[in-house]
């Protein structure tokens, strides 16, 4: 199995050793939540932390992204980046084009790379990477804090980034023409969800990156974490024609893959229009999906995502990952 513990595992093994208690720790590790909160003087630091390892021809693009948007998600700036770069082997020519990546990205976001770490690991079949970010927030927003009552918006589209990764690693292997390969490519532009975030973060109750599972992971972990259930119909989810057609060339569902791009925002009903409208001031497609429930109401005490007909009390696995096998 490919993919992230459940959340049972993770309350075991995971959150409850946590070493040393801090009294400048606002929010730390829990399921679903993007990022940590410290109090560092009179401010909020942010940080996050993310491995990449699977999708490999923009993979220094595609963590610098991935870490970056998780910072902004709980309402902070994005500053300072370290990287661990672990390398199949000691090859230079593949050591140059990741950092070539990360070094693009990182400028393009105006994200300084602090530090970091490098070395080859013969055991290792392809390379990953393991970033921190962190910056600071004037509010910070948790993935935790839908409200029953609340709406759910939803930015840009679902499996943005797995279109992009579709596109560069699996082409090859799918009978589509080189134009929407080309197209869908152009995706990994759409990654990061800063502006997003910033445009939302004076709206919104609760905000969460989909990455792993794709939006209907990313849903779910709202959810569960909120102690809420979300209710949103699959044919209110945006999704691109290149997505739509790649996904029907591999055989796999666009709200279950790769979902970085996409922001998931729980917003109080009154609050919908203004921050529709500030989205859209930043020219960034948006769509109201669903809207939060109280689980006594809808499905007996038990939070998670109601999908159409399915309940999603865990995040499902990512579709994407059989392809890898």
């Amino acid at each position: 199995m490919t993919g992230k513990f459940t959340p049972d595992d993770l309350a075991a093994y995971v959150f409850s050793r946590t070493g040393a208690p801090n009294d400048d720790l606002l929010v730390g590790p829990a399921f679903g939540e993007d990022a940590a909160a410290v109090r560092v003087g009179g401010e909020t630091l942010v940080v996050s932390t993310d491995p990449i390892s699977l999708a490999a021809e923009r993979i220094g693009t595609l963590g610098v992204a991935i870490v970056s948007n998780d910072v902004a998600t709980c309402g902070g700036v994005p500053e300072w980046l370290t990287c661990t770069i672990l390398l199949p082997d000691d090859d230079p020519t593949l050591l140059d084009a990741i950092t070539a990546q990360l070094d693009a990205e990182a400028t393009r976001l105006g994200i300084t790379i602090v530090g970091g770490h490098s070395e080859s690991v013969s055991a290792l079949s392809r390379p990953l990477l393991s970033l921190t970010c962190a910056g600071t927030a004037d509010r910070y927003v948790p993935t935790s804090g839908a409200d029953p009552g609340d709406r759910i918006l939803l930015t840009k589209a679902a499996g943005v980034e797995g279109t992009a990764v579709l596109a560069t690693d699996f082409a090859d292997e799918f009978d589509v023409p080189a134009d929407l390969v080309a197209d869908a490519t152009a995706f990994f532009d759409d990654l990061s969800v800063i502006p997003d975030a910033a445009a939302l973060t004076p709206f919104a109750t609760a905000m969460h990156d989909p990455t792993e599972g794709g939006v209907a992971a990313g849903l779910t972990e709202v959810a569960v974490a909120g102690d809420v259930v979300l209710s949103v119909d699959p044919d209110d989810v945006p999704v691109r024609p290149e997505t739509r057609r790649l996904c029907d060339a591999a055989g796999v569902d666009p709200l279950r893959i790769l979902g970085s791009g996409a922001l998931v925002a729980a917003v109080p009903e009154a609050s919908v229009d203004e921050a529709l409208a500030a989205l859209d001031a930043v020219d960034i497609d948006a769509a109201e999906i669903g809207a939060v429930t109280s689980p006594n109401d809808t499905d007996a005490g038990t939070p998670g995502l109601r999908l159409g007909d399915e309940l999603f009390t865990s995040p499902p696995e990512d579709e994407m990952y059989a392809l890898w096998d």
